[in-house]
């Protein structure tokens, strides 16, 4: 009997990656999305459903699955409310895959990403294990919040529960390209682009292509477990400049900056990846189940710049939302004209 997966987000950049690779493992997939994006054709020709669905009406989780499925994968749940609502429906429901965040994790003076600039950046293990501690639950950030869907779904669910947390996500379809931030720049014709801490900074990166892989292989595995996803090498910020240049033909210089981080003073060369120290995990969990990587970075760039390439400039905000709510300037050339030319 064929299986059937139920995705939560499914015409999303990582709904539509697991998508594609249950479809071509033999599952029956339904994408299940609030409706806002545009259907992914290529899934549907592989046979793929399409349902539009507001999780935060009162049953209409319920309602959609209908007689159930043999796996809800849950792309977008962000609090313990979407937990409530997973744990509500687990009776139609095989198992869950669920999507977190590496971001949870925290030094052992309580500091993580998402208080580095009140508190300083964590010092952490250059590859994090799952076994690393997390922040407390709670409704105060973004990792907080994961963390309490998290703890709550584990702690209650009495199907497997698989919680992958994945790093600086990349891919196509994405309302979060970071790479957008050297393309740009690249299309603008920027013939020297800057970059902080030396060029040296590295925020593990994670291929959508990869996540698909490890949900692929905790569905054919059931258990409970949390699972850190992320390429097979942390790429420095120079090395996915450079790789990102070499895909859209670009000819200038990238200039490593012996500066520190600029949040605090000028934006000049502050990259969506910029860190003072290795921010990394290590993937040996979900090795140690099967997984092997479908791609590394250097693979998997060509494809989203030729991707970005094709987006309009003029517009980006609306298209990359959560870019586009960095709290620093993007995209401040004045600032980086003015600093080389001092």
């Amino acid at each position: 009997m064929t299986k059937q997966a139920f995705i939560i987000g499914g015409t999303g950049q990582i709904g539509r990656a697991i998508g594609a690779k249950l479809l071509n493992e033999g599952w029956s997939v339904t994408l299940a999305s609030r409706g806002g994006r545009d259907i992914p054709a290529d899934l549907v020709r592989l046979g793929a459903k399409t349902i539009v669905l507001d999780r935060g009406k009162p049953g209409e989780l319920a309602r959609s699955l209908g007689s159930g499925a043999d796996a809800v994968v849950d792309t977008v749940a962000y609090d313990q409310t979407h937990a409530d609502q997973l744990l509500d429906v687990e009776q139609d429901v095989g198992q869950f895959v669920v999507i977190s965040s590496c971001s949870v994790y925290r030094d052992g003076f309580g500091r993580t990403l998402d208080e580095a600039r009140e508190n300083g950046f964590p010092e952490l293990p250059d590859g994090m294990s799952e076994t690393q501690p997390t922040v407390e639950p709670g409704p105060q950030n973004y990792s907080t919040r994961k963390v309490a869907f998290e703890r709550r779904l584990l702690d209650h669910a009495q199907r497997p529960v698989a919680v992958l947390r994945p790093c600086a996500i990349h891919g196509t379809h994405s309302n979060h390209p970071r790479e957008w931030w050297f393309v740009k720049r690249m299309l603008d014709n920027r013939k020297i682009i800057p970059l902080c801490f030396n060029g040296a900074s590295r925020f593990h990166t994670t291929a959508v292509a990869n996540i698909a892989e490890v949900a692929a292989v905790a569905l054919n595995r059931p258990q409970s477990r949390i699972l850190n996803v992320a390429d097979p090498e942390a790429p420095t910020v120079l090395e996915i400049g450079a790789l990102i240049g070499e895909a859209m033909g670009w000819s200038g210089e990238l200039v490593p900056l012996d500066i520190g981080d600029p949040r605090f003073g000028s934006p000049v060369g502050w990259t969506p990846w910029s860190v003072p120290a290795p921010f990394t995990v290590n993937t040996d969990s979900a090795r140690q189940i099967g997984y092997k990587p479908a791609t590394d970075y250097a693979k998997a760039v060509p494809p989203l710049c030729e991707w970005l390439r094709g987006q309009p400039r003029e517009g980006w905000r609306e298209r990359f939302p959560v870019l586009a709510a960095y709290t620093m300037p993007l995209f401040d050339y004045d600032a980086e004209d003015a600093f080389f030319n001092a």
